[in-house]
């Protein structure tokens, strides 16, 4: 089945240890996109700047990624820069440019309305609520948030959360909106907002997924090469999507294997600055991953 996807499109500036890279294509819609489209067609809503070069257009239409919501805007496309501690588990913000996605009002085409997977990437809440009132009657609803928006837009966002599936999270922020201090609290709590699902990252040590029938817990891909860990965060919830969108069932089975999609195909998306690792991967790669994943992790 399709997959939605409304985020940010952007323009990274990143600096690790490795190196720096200046403007490099990024965004949290684009990271999805790239790692959903590996397992089912991908529909994205985002927005950029009359800046925005043809060639990025014609890699994410060559991976299946379907366009129509993409506005053009005048002005630049939004530009991220940042700078990574040498453990990479911390990062320096040293410069935003909102630019177009400033004014970013999400407008699902009509060919859109009808999609059954969603994933509403970090944003606003309010800007992500707009998009469930386009949609219609989508089957499986999973939203991205921030501490930001749990500091300064928490109401708007626990109205949210009685509205959607799922909520990917990290583990600071799972506190931060339980106000418990223990990881497994505030992962149970969660799901008293609403959601079904409360997946909490905890970036190398990996991910705790918690629902009302059962937890998961599952430690990261051993990847020795962390060149720039920018958009694992979103290349996990578009594995973890994507695959879920081409099951037939949303059984217990399925979010278990969901889990490690995603896991390894964010471990991909490490070993390059921005996007390039991901885009260049193959479904095969990503399944080699997943089998070395299952023997990691079998007793």
């Amino acid at each position: 089945m399709s997959l939605l996807v409304v985020g940010s499109t952007a323009f990274d500036t990143v600096e690790t240890d490795s190196g720096r890279v200046e403007d490099c294509l990024g965004g949290s819609s684009t990271y999805f996109s790239l790692a959903g489209a590996k397992f089912t067609e991908v529909r994205l809503v985002s927005v950029v700047g009359q800046d925005f070069p043809d060639e990025s257009q014609e890699l994410l239409r060559k991976h299946g990624i379907q366009l129509d919501g993409l506005e053009v805007a005048d002005g630049k496309t939004f530009r991220w820069s940042g700078k990574y501690s040498s453990d990479m588990n911390s990062r320096e913000t040293l410069d935003v440019q909102l630019n177009t996605f400033g004014d970013f009002q999400p407008n699902v085409p009509d060919s859109f309305k009808n999609t059954p997977f969603v994933f509403l990437a970090n944003g606003a809440p309010a800007t992500q609520a707009s998009v469930l009132d386009q949609v219609e009657s989508p089957r499986f609803v999973v939203a991205d948030t921030m501490d930001l928006w749990i500091d300064t837009a928490k109401d708007g966002l626990l109205e949210l959360l009685g509205r959607i599936d799922g909520l990917i999270l990290n583990d600071e922020e799972a506190k931060m909106l339980t106000g418990e201090t223990n990881l497994v609290k505030a992962g149970r709590r969660v799901l008293d907002f609403g959601p079904k699902l409360a997946i909490v990252k905890k970036g190398e040590h990996g991910s705790f997924l918690f629902s009302n029938y059962f937890q998961y817990a599952l430690p990261a891909y051993p990847t020795e090469r962390v060149l720039d860990p920018t958009g694992a965060g979103d290349s996990f919830a578009g594995g973890f999507m994507g695959f879920l969108a081409g099951c037939e069932t949303l059984s217990l089975w399925n979010m278990k294997r969901a889990i490690i999609y995603g896991t390894v195909t964010a471990s991909l998306t490490v070993e390059s600055f921005g996007v390039d690792r991901l885009a260049e991967s193959s479904r095969q790669e990503v399944n080699q991953r997943f089998d070395e994943m299952i023997q990691f992790v079998s007793v």
